[in-house]
């Protein structure tokens, strides 16, 4: 079976770094994307950022302050997120798209806390 696992929250301060990672085991053939959301109690889910064979791309809120990546298996994900502000704290999803597959996959999530 597929699972999802993020990992890499915590609580940071204004301006400091985070790196999550979602690692990725079992298969549904191939992956077409791998993205990040966050969501805040009461909210919708908010997209952040998307990798594909297209390349990176990022919601506006985060440009330039977060990076996608994955490797070369595409079995792991990764979010630097540099420059924390206090809209950023939320829970944070892995998810992953697949070629000819009808479901999507979703993490658990990773709790990303910013306080002074």
């Amino acid at each position: 079976q597929v699972q999802l696992a993020e990992s890499g929250g915590g609580l940071v301060q204004p301006g400091g770094s985070l790196r999550l990672s979602c690692a990725v085991s079992g298969s549904r053939f191939s992956i077409a994307a791998m993205g990040w959301y966050r969501q805040v109690a009461g909210k919708e889910r908010e997209w952040v950022a998307t990798i594909s064979n297209a390349g990176p791309t990022y919601a506006d809120s985060v440009k330039g302050r977060f990076a996608i990546s994955r490797d070369k298996s595409y079995r792991t994900s990764y979010l630097k997120m540099n420059s924390l502000k206090a809209e950023d704290p939320a829970v944070y999803y892995c998810h992953v798209k697949w070629f000819g597959w009808q479901d999507d996959d979703w993490g658990q999530g990773t709790e990303v806390i910013v306080c002074s």
